[in-house]
């Protein structure tokens, strides 16, 4: 009964041991989970942009390099704009060429002009008049070849056996203002070499200019279309060059405007300077006549 006992519990305890032996290893190894299987499809790869280069190229700029300079647009223009920007440039180069040429001639014909007329107002007979005239410090003048017309028609007239200081004094006098005339008329076409240039220049650079800013821009649309991009970066080089032909029609015109008002006002000048002379010239002449020299 004793032994029955004891091997009761043996066995509880053994039972009991047994539990508690394999309860911690049950408690500390819990399920794992099932990985789940991903079902989203991977990410789309991001689009590879276009090359700014080559979508330069298609819009007609094909700038290559950091800077954009008015030279490097130039060289990067199409063939229509260079020849507008060109022919603007080689104008605006005359114009200058022009302006300092017209300087020197006015200048030169001032300072002769001013040495005549203080010779000149110094004679005392038509022969006289008639010798300062003709001096080779004076050929080309026109205050000088006026009086050299004047003089000589009364000299041609006294030749012709005519009484220029009595009966034909009036048809002398009336002669000799007619040379005078001749030589005024041929005066205004010579003073006025290049003003018709610099007048065009003036007056149609700034269109010839703008007509190559819209070939420019209307190639550089073309090339937006064909590479359906609008990047400012992009686009704006072609733009820029187009630009460009404007400015340097502006850059012809302005300063062809200017010289050509300043050489007007210098040639009327001078043409109010040749009129007072003539009127000087005939009555000197007028008066010698009737002194009976």
């Amino acid at each position: 009964m004793l032994n029955s006992k004891k091997t009761n519990i043996l066995l509880a305890m053994a039972g009991a041991a047994a539990l508690m032996a394999s309860s911690p290893v049950l408690a500390q190894a819990p399920a794992e989970p099932t990985p789940a299987a991903s079902t989203a499809a991977p990410a789309a790869a991001p689009a590879t942009p276009a090359d700014p280069a080559s979508v330069n190229e298609a819009v007609g700029g094909g700038h290559h390099g950091a800077g954009i300079t008015p030279i490097s647009m130039f060289m990067e223009a199409t063939v229509v704009v260079k020849v507008v920007m060109a022919g603007l440039l080689l104008a605006s180069i005359l114009s200058w060429t022009l302006l300092l040429i017209k300087l020197f001639e006015f200048g030169s014909l001032n300072r002769k002009t001013d040495n005549f007329l203080e010779t000149f107002r110094g004679a005392r007979t038509i022969a006289d008049m008639r010798a300062v005239a003709t001096q080779e410090e004076f050929d080309g003048n026109p205050l000088a070849d006026m009086a050299a017309a004047a003089t000589e028609e009364i000299e041609l007239s006294r030749q012709s056996g005519l009484s220029v200081t009595g009966d034909h004094l009036d048809s002398a006098l009336g002669r000799a203002q007619a040379a005078v005339a001749a030589v005024q008329s041929g005066l205004a076409k010579r003073l006025s070499g290049g003003q018709q240039f610099l007048a065009s220049v003036g007056s149609i650079g700034p269109f010839v200019g703008l007509f190559g800013t819209v070939y420019g821009i209307m190639n550089s649309f073309i090339g937006i279309a064909e590479s359906n991009t609008t990047n400012l970066a992009v686009v704006a080089p072609g733009i820029a060059e187009a630009l460009l032909a404007t400015g340097i029609g502006l850059f012809a015109a302005i300063p062809a405007v200017v010289f050509y008002n300043y050489f007007n006002t210098r040639i009327a000048g001078y043409g109010t300077r040749a009129d007072g002379f003539a009127a000087e010239l005939l009555n000197g002449i007028s008066r010698q006549l009737d002194k009976g020299a």
